[in-house]
């Protein structure tokens, strides 16, 4: 059912990239992995290699699931915004093109969350 709002509402979103000074929001989701309910939000600077996001941030975040140590990155598939995307490690958010309030969702073979419960 679609919803209409009664009037119109015209003000400056309170998440506007300028108000990160200097970083900016990228959201990372990991299919078939439901102890997380939604993905991690991460504030990270443009300047920020994927390889960290993966190994210091996600790991942190995602680290807790039983799962994480099997987690292979030369094998997981990658969406940015539903599409799919292969990222370079070595390269920063900025040189693999993730903008602010980008959503990346990631897939890992073979893991279907805690003893296979979303096969």
């Amino acid at each position: 059912m679609a919803v209409q709002a009664l009037k119109e509402y015209n003000f400056p979103p309170a998440d506007a990239l300028e108000k990160f000074h200097g970083a900016q929001l990228l959201y990372v989701g990991w299919d078939d992995h439901l102890m997380f309910c939604a993905p991690f939000a991460y504030c990270l600077p443009p300047n920020t290699p994927f390889s960290d996001l993966c190994n210091k941030f996600m790991a942190h975040s995602f680290g807790y699931h039983p799962d994480w140590k099997s987690v292979d990155f030369s094998k997981v598939t990658w969406l940015k915004s539903g599409q799919p995307w292969q990222p370079d490690m070595s390269k920063t958010l900025a040189e693999l093109g993730l903008k602010h309030k980008d959503m990346l969702r990631f897939q890992t073979p073979g893991l279907k969350g805690i003893n296979g419960s979303c096969s």
